[in-house]
């Protein structure tokens, strides 16, 4: 559940922003079932959900990560790199993180129509509580115990902050490899130009 790195990287489009904020909640085929920029969202999403599952850097933490956290260890990546982009966020863009999130939690609410219910029921948390948390890895530590709770079967999903603290470093360095890659392939498809600039 990244939802920092899949706001951030939709730009100055905001259906396409939209749509990658529900990307994790919508499956299946599109067929129209959405407005065509939230579909084109959407299939953002997945392409950079895929791009990510193949790209070297972020394998490479997947590895670093306890082989007991099973098929999580990706998820453990997700919210790792979030962490750090919300850290190193002026580097990467010239709008403020506090502007950022007031401005993408309205576009969200002027688009809840189309958000799915159990999506729309936890959006304030997500921009009230849960990005703003992601500066600190205790907050890390928090969301990753909340998903923990909501999966049915044992997971260590909540002991995952101990493997970012263990090798900070070395997940810093494949988020600094890897987020020059992802936005070059974002680039590329025309659904973004350019990623750093939001109003």
């Amino acid at each position: 559940m990244n939802f920092l790195f899949h706001l951030f990287l939709s730009g100055n489009d905001n259906d396409l922003m939209v749509g990658n904020f529900l990307g994790d909640f919508v499956k299946g085929r599109l067929a129209g079932r959405f407005p065509a920029g939230i579909e084109r969202g959407i299939e953002l999403h997945r392409r950079i959900d895929s791009f990510a599952g193949q790209n070297r850097h972020f394998l490479q933490s997947k590895r670093r990560i306890d082989k007991s956290f099973g098929h999580y260890r990706g998820v453990l990546v997700d919210l790792f790199f979030d962490h750090f982009l919300a850290v190193h966020w002026d580097e990467y863009s010239d709008v403020t993180f506090r502007h950022f999130l007031t401005d993408t939690f309205r576009i969200i609410r002027d688009h809840e129509n189309v958000v799915p219910e159990r999506l729309r029921r936890v959006t304030p948390i997500i921009f009230d509580e849960l990005l703003p948390s992601y500066f600190e890895i205790n907050g890390i530590a928090r969301a990753l115990q909340r998903m923990s709770t909501r999966i049915s079967r044992p997971n260590r999903l909540g002991e995952g902050a101990d493997e970012l603290r263990k090798h900070y470093d070395g997940f810093y360095s494949d988020f600094c490899a890897f987020m020059p890659e992802l936005k070059k392939f974002v680039q590329e498809r025309r659904v973004l130009i350019p990623v750093e600039t939001r109003h």
